[in-house]
């Protein structure tokens, strides 16, 4: 959608827009609030600005929208709703050993058990070895500093899904100029 079609909505679709990018309800709401947005930076800035400051229920209501990296069953069953915007997301995970997706697997429940939360990362990009590698370095953390660390990778992904949610039209919109 463009920026206009996003300034257009009524709320409660304006809420479940904002939702594909990030399930932490009171980050949704604030962005409901601000709208409008002039451009993409601006909404941009307003994501990063809404996400500041939210408290660690916050942060675990936005870890429960992600499925465990790797797990793609999961990401089938809950993401058939997001599953355009989100598309890509784990690719590297596509292309692994089936030891690297085993060892994935045994230490994001690992993870879990520990932390109480799934492992989040922006895995766009990254292969199942290099998500592998970050497991294992956060894994050493301490909760406070996962809490920290696991919000930031958010922050990282809902940037990229709004980039995705407005690029769309953008790139239809280009297409349709040059025929």
């Amino acid at each position: 959608m463009s920026i206009i079609v996003l300034n257009a909505l009524q709320p409660q679709a304006a809420h479940l827009a904002f939702m594909q990018c990030c399930t932490a309800n009171t980050w949704v709401s604030r962005m409901v609030a601000a709208m409008p947005y002039n451009n993409l930076a601006a909404l941009s800035a307003q994501a990063d600005l809404s996400w500041k400051n939210l408290t660690e229920a916050d942060y675990l209501q936005a870890f429960e929208g992600h499925p465990k990296i790797g797990d793609v069953s999961s990401l089938r069953e809950k993401y058939r709703s997001t599953e355009k915007i989100a598309a890509g997301e784990q690719s590297g995970v596509n292309t692994a050993t089936e030891q690297a997706l085993s060892e994935l697997k045994q230490l994001n429940d690992d993870y879990q058990e520990k932390f109480g939360f799934i492992f989040i990362v922006c895995a766009t990009g990254k292969t199942a070895t290099q998500m592998l590698d970050i497991l294992v370095k956060r894994y050493a953390n301490n909760r406070a500093e996962e809490i920290i660390n696991a919000a930031e990778e958010q922050r990282k992904i809902f940037q990229l899904r709004i980039e995705k949610m407005i690029a769309e039209t953008t790139t239809t919109a280009s297409n349709v100029k040059e025929t």
